[in-house]
């Protein structure tokens, strides 16, 4: 997996020498912004990790970074930072789809918690994309004829009324059976209907 990456968003260059000096000495890849749009122009899709802005800047201020990146479907956890006075800015933040919100000055006890609970999302969000895809490669490999079975199968539907509905003999829906179970990697028709159900194949 791609390392994870800090991205720190923030037009005062001491915050931002700071804060990548801290998250540095810690562990972490840091990359750092002078504003948002600067930001914008620099990412690269799949964004794997975490964005740190502050709320005011000129420019585009924090909340419409968290807008923006929700309009380009670019889908990374945000904390934002805001000063005692920005707190109602950083609620709109927090409403608009940013992950967190801390107030200055910065705790970094508490941002590295923040953190931490963002890369953890993101690591989970990550695994769940890779895992229905793996998923769904193994559903392509599947014939017509055992997509049709898999489905009744799932429906919940025996092998001799899969037969009859299908004009075929019971032994030949068995032997698609095995051979369904096998390309999925189910263990058990439970295991088949739960993956049917993750490809909206059924509705539960």
């Amino acid at each position: 997996m791609t390392q994870p990456t800090i991205h720190i968003v923030d037009d005062q260059e001491a915050v931002r020498s700071a804060l990548a000096e801290m998250l540095s000495v810690l562990g972490y890849s840091v990359e750092t912004h002078g504003t948002a749009e600067a930001f914008l122009t620099s990412v690269h899709h799949p964004l794997v990790g975490c964005v740190i802005t502050d709320v005011r800047m000129p420019g585009m201020d924090g909340v419409e970074l968290v807008r923006e990146l929700a309009r380009r479907n670019i889908s990374v956890p945000v904390v934002v930072i805001s000063g005692h006075a920005d707190v109602p800015m950083a609620v709109a933040a927090i409403k608009a789809g940013a992950e967190d919100f801390i107030e200055k000055p910065v705790d970094d006890a508490q941002l590295v918690a923040a953190i931490n609970r963002c890369l953890a999302r993101t690591i989970q969000q990550l695994s769940s994309e890779q895992s229905f895809e793996e998923l769904r490669r193994r559903l392509e490999r599947l014939t017509p004829r055992e997509l049709e079975v898999m489905d009744l199968v799932a429906q919940g539907f025996t092998s001799a009324a899969i037969a009859e509905k299908l004009g075929i003999s019971a032994r030949t829906v068995e032997s698609y059976r095995v051979q369904i179970m096998d390309k999925m990697q189910a263990p058990s028709v439970a295991v088949l209907v739960r993956q049917a159900i993750r490809l909206g194949r059924l509705t539960p």
